[in-house]
């Protein structure tokens, strides 16, 4: 395992860091034992910074599980969880929220602790203004908290702001060869290490839209540069091919992502990308900015809807629709309905109430983009087909 200094610290991390947000699941609920298995054997290859958050469903519960099954394992790795921001009213919910976490995780102290979600300076003056800052300095001083952070998801002009407003240990960001000019992006990895902090980068694959789901336009592209069987190692590359970032995040819920991570964290030093490899990002980007209409990352923080359509899901096939062709699209969106689990919820069931809008850490309009969903996929009398149909072959 590769591992990177944080700067401000002193501490070595491992390039590669477990993000736990999308730990095994079954029937909707966190597969513990599978989740285990994952992170034992990620930490005995090295991997010691973990990231959850108080926000992920049952995520710190289960890691806290994880550690009391393996006496020993809390103190060989870092980990880091989020303060939930947005639910954040007086300054007693932040000793309320730490100290749930706390509980969870099984542990007295978390080493890294981030605002979670930070989307404007005005969220942040907000936060300020309820005694955050004193509260942090207590809880270092009782050493509830090791380091300081925040997680961004924000316009790029708020970036550097935020960077000066307050003495953080550390920042995260959303990072990824499709990502260098969206929220922080290269400007904002580069002003964070001119500062001195560590960078700590999420969505290195873009929710997926990286590796598996490339439209084939993309594919062709690496296939010509002799890569197109390894996309995914192509996306991380180019992330540890800057010397500014620390730590790359990557949601891993089978053994195979895990140990395929592993051995490209090992090699991947900073300036080790080739040309042909810069070339074939430069042409693969190209093709799926024309593809991909709905920057979404398939978070789920938009979720649960109101009406219970699966936000995300109605995202993926439209996109799809336009990478991969409208029937393989149409396929995608009549799973994505729940039609084959339970009474369809489609696009168009959508009713505008905006809940989901103030969720995404996208920024996406997504009442409008749900529009924009049902005007291509949603033909007329689907609902009412799909419904049909399931009936026949329930029979």
């Amino acid at each position: 395992m590769q591992f990177r200094t944080d700067s401000k610290n002193a501490n070595e991390l491992s390039a590669l860091g477990f993000g736990c947000m999308r730990f095994p699941s079954s029937g909707g609920r966190i597969d513990i034992d599978a989740s285990e298995r994952l992170i034992v054997e990620a930490v005995d290859r090295g991997i010691n910074y973990l990231d959850t958050a108080y926000l992920y469903n049952g995520n710190e519960a289960a890691l806290g599980e994880i550690f009391t099954r393996n006496p020993g394992l809390r103190q060989k790795v870092y980990i880091a969880t989020k303060l939930p921001v947005a639910r954040c009213e007086a300054t007693a919910d932040f000793d309320k929220y730490l100290g749930r976490s706390l509980e969870r995780l099984r542990t007295d102290h978390v080493d890294y602790y981030l605002v979670h979600n930070v989307t404007s300076t005005t969220a942040w003056n907000r936060l300020r203004s309820l005694g955050f800052e004193q509260w942090v300095s207590e809880q270092k001083e009782a050493g509830r908290i090791g380091h300081i952070g925040f997680s961004y998801h924000g316009p790029k002009g708020d970036f550097p702001v935020l960077l000066d407003s307050f003495d953080w240990d550390f920042c995260q960001i959303q990072y990824n060869y499709m990502n260098e000019d969206y929220q922080a992006g290269m400007a904002g990895l580069m002003a964070a290490a001119e500062r001195g902090l560590p960078v700590i980068v999420m969505e290195p694959l873009l929710g997926g839209k990286l590796a598996s789901d490339l439209p084939k336009e993309a594919r062709a592209a690496l296939s010509d540069a002799g890569i197109s069987d390894d996309p995914v190692r192509l996306a991380l590359r180019w992330i540890w091919n800057h010397p500014e970032v620390t730590v790359v995040l990557s949601g891993m819920n089978t053994q195979e992502q895990l140990l395929q991570n592993i051995e490209t964290a090992d090699t991947a030093l900073p300036g080790s990308l080739e040309d042909a490899e810069i070339a074939a990002v430069r042409l693969a980007r190209e093709h799926i900015a024309q593809s991909y209409k709905i920057p979404c990352t398939g978070c789920g923080y938009c979720l649960p809807c109101p009406k219970e359509v699966n936000i995300p899901m109605c995202f993926a096939a439209y996109n799809t629709s336009f990478a991969h062709g409208w029937y393989q699209g149409m396929h995608q969106y009549i799973t994505a309905s729940g039609a084959m689990v339970g009474e369809a919820r489609f696009a168009g069931d959508c009713v505008k109430c905006g809940a989901c809008v103030a969720k995404c850490p996208q920024h996406i309009q997504i009442p409008d983009e749900l529009a924009s969903v049902k005007r291509r996929l949603q033909i007329p009398s689907l609902p009412a087909l799909v419904k049909l149909g399931v009936k026949v072959l329930s029979r």
